[in-house]
């Protein structure tokens, strides 16, 4: 399982699966058109969120936890944030669709803040290398401090709007997916433990 996590690949195919099989479930399970646009939608933001959680929280699980597979999340981190990337492009292409074809009437608060986090995320993925990092100096730590903070923020918002919804299925899911949101955080916040000496 460590072999597998430490692969560069693993995070890219994991990302690419994610997307893709979130798209065709959303197809498969639309009853018409509209609907599997909307579903596929949906469920590619979904899809890509477990691949964010691991790259916003890696150091932390290896802070906490330290191990060979954590050590290995840590390591491959960057990768993580790839797929989590190539995922949310996935999910860009089906809300474009959704959005132009299907459901127009999305308000400009929602497509600014979308927008921004996108351009965020490829920001973040154009200078995830060691020779970017080198020619950013601080600036490249500033960069992806505020990106994966904004990108959580951004999930976490769309989320507790669900939340305090009036359709009880996605008050569910708001709930659910807002309560994780909000763990992570936490988990990555909370000061870690003294060690005894």
């Amino acid at each position: 399982m460590t072999a597998w996590l430490d692969r560069r690949a693993t995070p890219l195919l994991l990302g690419l699966a994610a997307g893709l099989l979130a798209v065709a479930a959303g197809l498969l399970a639309g009853a018409d058109a509209a609907e599997r646009a909307g579903l596929a939608a949906r469920w590619t933001a979904r899809a890509g969120l477990p691949l964010f959680l691991v790259a916003f929280l890696a150091s932390t699980l290896m802070r906490r936890w330290p191990g060979p597979a954590t050590r290995a999340l840590l390591r491959r981190r960057r990768q993580w944030g790839l797929g989590f990337a190539l995922a949310h492009t996935i999910h860009l292409v089906a809300l474009g669709i959704n959005v132009i074809v299907y459901a127009p009437g999305r308000t400009w608060q929602s497509l600014i803040g979308g927008g921004l986090a996108y351009v965020i995320i490829y920001l973040m993925a154009l200078t995830s290398t060691d020779a970017w990092q080198r020619r950013l100096g601080k600036w490249w730590r500033h960069l992806h401090r505020f990106g994966v903070y904004y990108i959580w923020f951004i999930f976490t918002a769309s989320y507790a709007g669900r939340a305090f919804g009036a359709d009880p299925e996605k008050r569910v899911v708001g709930i659910v997916f807002g309560s994780v949101m909000v763990a992570a955080l936490a988990l990555r916040l909370w000061p870690g433990r003294r060690v005894m000496r």
